[in-house]
């Protein structure tokens, strides 16, 4: 039947109001009007009159890593946490599986792997590798939103990084079509460039942190840029950073996005905007990331340029692994997998630190969900409360807090450095589509209802 949704707070066209969200039986938004409706024998009636109503969130940096490493992340446990957090839609990267997302042929292992066990919404991000550019137009009709490549060693050997020609010709081939081009940017230095290094101390997250320096950003972003300068279309050429940690690439992506007339947009990550190097444990490479988590005031100077919009989305990159493959009994930052570990906690690390800084939860939600959206080719599908788009919700109570546990990580291998801190804000239920896939009280539903995005992205 159509249902009706209806809150005291319910985010519309970027404020909090008071709301009723007519969907149809289909689970689309038909109506949203003004005030809370009384109840009609004929709709379905869901008050969460004293919660606040969100869009559900688009967390579009996600390795799920079936088929071939399933015993680091799969589908089924994947989607459930992102379920369990407000998460209605991934975009999933396209390594760390094997095969990797590289070809059409490759990217139909991974549907057939995931038939079935999507319990939100899955959509795909291409990969560019030496050699591959004939791939990548195939890969756009098929329905991939875009396409992520490694400017230095991605830590998996099916997934090689690219040269300046390969990027050159990746660009080339995207310049017109609905896509966007997304790099890991670091980069080493050019030679004569000395680099940091003190490996003499393996368990201290400050040798890590030498070791990836701010310039190994701040090089490749600088390439990319000059890159896109020669490209003939770099008006219509879209481009992304993912992950950016280093305040030194800030004022660098300014002046590609405001001077240089380069479309180029870029994220953070939860981790970034939660933990700084000062509090990271010797030992703790549960914390370890590429790239790695930076200083206190680095951190700041990463909320002030979300806050200017110089950095628009705010994702996971959950980079999941075995217990094994992190070393914690050793501890040692060099042996260790980089990657953390958060999905479905995101909203809720977001706005305990937001919340700090002053920032409201309108923002908060902009950057998670409207942003992301617009990023992955799904604005006027998802990331609003607006007519016509998917009855994706999260009630969300903003004052609640919580401690995490393991019984609150859904996600397969229970490692994260998030695991035992206090955060603000629960999650209390997810609708996709209308339908709820998540409560606190009962956890993920049984069944799966998400469904694989394929459509081809339009420009």
């Amino acid at each position: 039947m159509a249902c009706v949704f209806v809150s005291s707070r319910v985010l519309v066209d970027g404020k909090f109001v008071p709301a009723s969200i007519f969907v149809s039986e289909y689970g689309k938004i038909t109506d949203i009007k003004a005030g809370i409706v009384k109840p009609s024998a004929s709709l379905i009636y869901y008050d969460h009159s004293d919660k606040t109503l969100l869009p559900g969130l688009i967390d579009s940096h996600v390795h799920l890593n079936e088929p071939g490493r399933t015993e680091w992340e799969g589908f089924e446990t994947g989607t459930k946490a992102a379920a369990s957090g407000g998460v209605t839609t991934v975009i999933d990267m396209p390594l760390n599986a094997i095969p990797p997302t590289t070809t059409v042929e490759n990217l139909h292992a991974k549907l057939d792997a995931a038939a079935s066990q999507a319990w939100v919404d899955v959509g795909f991000w291409g990969g560019v590798i030496p050699g591959n550019d004939k791939d990548l137009v195939p890969l756009v009709d098929t329905g991939v939103r875009g396409f992520k490549c490694f400017m230095i060693e991605s830590g998996v050997d099916e997934f090689p990084a690219v040269e300046t020609a390969d990027i050159t010709k990746a660009m080339d081939v995207l310049k017109e079509q609905p896509s966007v081009l997304m790099f890991h940017a670091e980069m080493l230095p050019p030679e004569g460039e000395a680099k940091v290094t003190d490996s003499a101390q393996p368990i201290a997250y400050s040798s890590f942190l030498c070791s990836r320096p701010d310039s190994y950003e701040t090089t490749a972003i600088e390439t990319i840029i000059d890159l896109a300068r020669k490209c003939d279309k770099k008006d219509t050429l879209k481009l992304h950073i993912v992950h950016i940690s280093s305040a030194d690439t800030l004022p660098i992506l300014e002046h590609a996005q405001n001077e240089l007339g380069i479309n180029l947009t870029a994220e953070t990550c939860f981790h970034y905007l939660a933990f700084a190097s000062e509090n990271i444990p010797d030992r703790g490479t549960h914390y370890k990331c590429c790239p790695p988590i930076r200083t206190k005031a680095n951190q700041d100077a990463l909320w002030a340029a979300l806050q200017a919009g110089i950095l628009q989305t705010v994702v996971s990159d959950h980079s999941p692994c075995t217990p094994a493959l992190k070393d914690l009994e050793v501890g040692d930052f060099f042996k260790s997998w980089g990657g953390v570990s958060g999905l479905g906690l995101g909203l809720s690390i977001l706005w305990t630190e937001a919340s700090k800084r002053g920032i409201g939860l309108e923002k908060v939600s902009e950057w998670t969900t409207r942003n992301t959206a617009r990023h992955a080719g799904l604005l006027g599908r998802k990331g609003e409360i607006a007519i016509g788009h998917d009855a994706d919700f999260v009630v969300f109570d903003p004052e609640k807090e919580f401690i995490v546990t393991e019984q609150k990580i859904h996600f397969k291998n229970k490692i994260s450095p998030y695991k035992g801190l206090t955060l603000k804000g629960l999650v209390e239920k997810t609708y996709l589509r209308g339908n709820c896939v998540y409560t606190v009280e009962g956890g993920v539903v049984e069944k799966p209802v998400g469904k694989l995005i394929l459509e081809k992205r339009i420009a």
